[in-house]
């Protein structure tokens, strides 16, 4: 099929792809909470005849088409909404207060769902396998990892894997990534300061845990301002301070909460190691004790193949000029797509979603987030245009006497 053609077949299921997306936005559901989401992806997927595996890290599903053989490309789209309280004036704005598809996951999933539509119509062009993971628990649960893990890269060996994600950053229509790495390592810190509780006006009565939270949180920037070399990136930020229940009491416990970020996850430790020492000896200073946790997961950065990196970049200069492809700088951003990436060659790229005219304008992660529906399609176009070109040149590299 020729990459223009993909794109045609994508306009043409345009306003299914929007209701499917639009239906999704209503329903958020959290990471390892996508119920509802799962299953109205399973539905689809049964409607169009394609076979999968359920339940995979619990709530994800990996559809396969083609010969069920080698070689094998797959396609990711992640799924699970975030604990914000949509604030859009969409027709179809979430349906479940304190929960919204900030982040454009119900994007991906629909955009995923075009490109199983159009792989299963030309199967036989298919000269493979294409696996299409829908996967749970971006936002902070891993699900790439536990997918991962549970074998969707096997059986048939995955042999190139590719992502998008909506880019408010980027014009409506444009595609932007880099060889190499694209987004951070990133992992979260918790901070718990303990100190001895008295009355606020007598403070040397008390161990003043408040002002003891105040100098971690300032010092702790010392070590991006003083100790990351200027040409490297890292990111601390305490986004979470909580302690005390009344004005007149100082608290014997205060909880910080936070993330940090690097570039490699060498640079990602190394900060973590600063954190706990600088955090120690700061409470120390003040008579109190802090206790330094990292919970959940380290992820990786996201590292872009630089020949699927050629291939994608290709395949997006002739869906929309090659003008509008962008090499982007690297982000501080984190992606579990990670997971997949660190064990075969893989690409994610950005696919531009910012139109004033409709106020699409706000970041990912914003409670006024609003979706460009209308590059849906280019989506699909190019998660089925690089499956297709890979396999071809997959099964040429393999197969050529």
């Amino acid at each position: 099929m020729l990459v223009e053609e993909c794109l045609l077949q994508a306009e043409e299921i345009r306003d299914w792809m929007i209701d499917l997306r639009r239906e999704l936005h209503q329903f958020p559901e959290l990471m390892y909470e996508e119920v509802k989401t799962s299953a109205r992806v399973r539905r689809t997927l049964d409607e169009l005849g394609i076979v999968y595996r359920y339940p995979v890290a619990q709530t994800g599903v990996v559809a396969s088409i083609g010969r069920g053989d080698g070689p094998c490309v797959a396609l990711r789209a992640d799924m699970d909404a975030l604990p914000i309280h949509e604030q859009t004036n969409v027709e179809f704005r979430s349906r479940n207060d304190g929960k919204m598809h900030a982040c454009g996951h119900d994007c991906h999933t629909a955009m995923l769902l075009g490109a199983a539509k159009i792989l299963k119509q030309n199967e036989s062009q298919v000269g493979g396998t294409v696996k299409l993971l829908f996967q749970p628990a971006e936002e902070g649960g891993a699900g790439g990892k536990r997918m991962r893990d549970e074998g969707v890269l096997e059986n048939p060996a995955v042999q190139r894997i590719f992502g998008l994600h909506v880019w408010p950053q980027l014009p409506t229509g444009a595609l932007g990534a880099r060889p190499g790495v694209f987004l951070a390592a990133a992992g979260w810190v918790e901070i718990t300061v303990r100190g001895k509780g008295g009355h606020a006006a007598m403070p040397h009565l008390a161990v003043d845990t408040v002002l003891t939270s105040a100098q971690i949180i300032t010092n702790l920037q010392s070590v991006i301002s003083r100790e990351i070399d200027p040409l490297d990136s890292g990111v601390i930020s305490i986004t979470m301070v909580h302690g005390g229940d009344a004005y007149n009491v100082i608290p014997e416990t205060v909880h910080l909460r936070g993330t940090i970020r690097s570039l490699s996850l060498a640079g990602l430790q190394q900060i973590q190691q600063r954190v706990r020492e600088v955090a120690a000896q700061i409470a120390q200073a003040h008579r109190c004790e802090a206790v330094v946790e990292f919970p959940g997961n380290d992820y990786p950065p996201t590292v872009n193949d630089e020949h699927c990196w050629n291939v994608a970049k290709d395949l997006a200069g002739r869906l929309v000029g090659g003008e509008h492809v962008v090499e982007l700088a690297p982000v501080m951003g984190g992606e579990d797509f990670a997971y997949f990436a660190e064990k075969v060659p893989g690409c994610f790229v950005a696919l531009g979603m910012r139109n004033p005219e409709i106020d699409a304008v706000y970041g990912v992660h914003h409670p006024k987030f609003k979706a460009d529906e209308s590059v849906l399609p280019l989506g699909t176009a190019m998660h089925v245009a690089f499956a297709l070109s890979s396999l071809d040149e997959l099964r040429r590299d393999t197969y050529q006497p």
